[in-house]
């Protein structure tokens, strides 16, 4: 099986959607040999921030000098960001092995009626693929939720993180803080070691405090008034924590929480046996970049690319730019997946955009642009909609001024998009 074989098929898999529960994966994984059972993870969990704590945590690691493998969700431009090692993508002939080999016993349980979503083949394939590279050790995003997430198959995770907690994908996890909180909390294992990121609502935050005791957890949230920020602005973040100071090449005062919760976790690590030195947490907050996270792709004019969807998101990103970007007059180009909170994003997009412009999203769950055009028309004056981002994108880009902005929102896959588009 080919590369592209692979992905293909793993592509099959989507239309089987998502069938969350552990049976499957267990079945499967028992099938491979168990490749999980070798290796030592950091789980994460949450709604907001997952995947700035994992890379951050990895790149603590790496720079620690560890084999470090990071399995995140999903990606944006090339299918194998989810799979990295060592901050490097898994290559193509390795995933492509792990896919093959596990097509072998995912037939066989096709047969059986147990049919693998797509989330479960690549979870099991990056298993397989961070045993075979011998990783010393995984930081490992859950996908959807936690309790019943394919990633839950793992035993007992030297660390369980919860990030951020709010209201997304309510139709699966629950319609309250409280009930998304406790299928975060699934992940956490006995006698385990958990952080929580701080400002959690009280809600979410009682739940994990509740999960933590049942278990006879031991449960650190980072200090928030042992936190300063020093400085920030839309290129970085510096600040100090428990009076040592770091630097954030990520924009948005919002990362701090995210970057005190890795550097709570490499502490533990470090408690554990893992040899991180301060230095080590300092160079791996410093070289986390995240793509598509108030991502800036072009400098002047400035162009913003963000594929953050629910509302705690879009916030923490409009506060950004209303704190960094005074008085600016800003475009924005959206697209979006139907199936997420499309009026409230518009109806806060429109507070800081002039002009809106929506675009359709190369993917069967989006939202048309005519539609969201008449969602944007009830919030906006200054609308328009095209077909897709390519169309309209090189357009906007040469018709702005250098101090204006442009920011581009909605969607992950509609920043894969933007980032496959070539302006040369």
């Amino acid at each position: 099986m080919t590369y592209k074989q692979s992905v293909e098929y793993i592509h099959s898999l989507l239309k089987f959607g998502i069938h969350p529960g552990l049976s499957r994966m267990n079945t499967l994984l028992a099938f491979l040999g168990n490749p999980e059972k070798d290796i030592a993870f950091v789980h994460i969990a949450g709604t907001n921030g997952k995947g700035s704590t994992a890379t951050a945590i990895a790149n603590i690691l790496i720079d620690a000098g560890y084999k470090t493998g990071l399995y995140t969700s999903p990606y944006v431009a090339h299918f194998l960001e989810r799979v990295q090692i060592n901050a490097q993508m898994v290559s193509e002939s390795v995933f492509a092995k792990s896919v093959s080999d596990i097509a072998v016993f995912a037939n066989k349980m096709k047969e059986n009626g147990d049919i693998l979503t797509e989330f479960e083949l690549i979870t099991a394939a990056a298993f397989l693929c961070f045993k075979r590279e011998k990783c010393d050790i995984v930081v490992l995003e859950t996908g959807l939720g936690g309790r019943l997430d394919a990633t839950n198959v793992i035993k007992k995770p030297l660390v369980e993180v919860i990030t951020s907690i709010s209201l997304d994908h309510t139709n699966i996890l629950g319609d309250t803080t409280e009930k998304i909180a406790y299928e975060k909390c699934g992940i956490i294992k006995e006698n385990t070691a958990v952080v929580s990121a701080f400002s959690q609502d009280d809600e979410a935050f009682s739940v994990i405090k509740e999960t933590v005791e049942s278990l006879g957890c031991r449960l650190y949230v980072p200090d928030i008034n042992k936190t300063k920020i020093l400085h920030t602005d839309i290129f970085k973040t510096e600040f100090t924590y428990k009076d040592l100071g770091y630097k954030i090449t990520m924009p948005g005062v919002h990362q701090v929480q995210n970057m005190t919760a890795a550097i709570e976790t490499a502490k533990i690590l470090a408690s554990s046996g893992f040899t991180i030195s301060d230095n080590n947490i300092y160079n791996g907050i410093l070289n986390t970049k995240l793509s598509a996270r108030a991502e800036i792709i072009n400098n002047k004019p400035l162009v913003i690319l963000d594929g953050g969807h629910n509302k705690s998101g879009i916030m923490a990103l409009l506060k950004l730019i209303k704190h960094t970007l005074p008085n600016k007059d800003i475009t924005a180009i959206i697209g979006m997946m139907e199936d997420k909170d499309v009026n409230t994003f518009v109806k806060l997009i429109s507070k800081i955009a002039k002009k809106i412009i929506c675009v359709t999203v190369e993917n069967p769950r989006a939202i048309k642009a005519i539609k969201l055009l008449e969602i944007a028309e009830k919030h906006c004056d200054n609308v328009a909609a095209f077909n897709s981002i390519s169309e309209i994108y090189p357009k906007v880009l040469m018709g702005l001024k250098e101090d204006e902005v442009l920011l581009i929102a909605g969607s992950l896959y509609l920043a894969g998009e933007v980032k496959r588009i070539d302006l040369n």
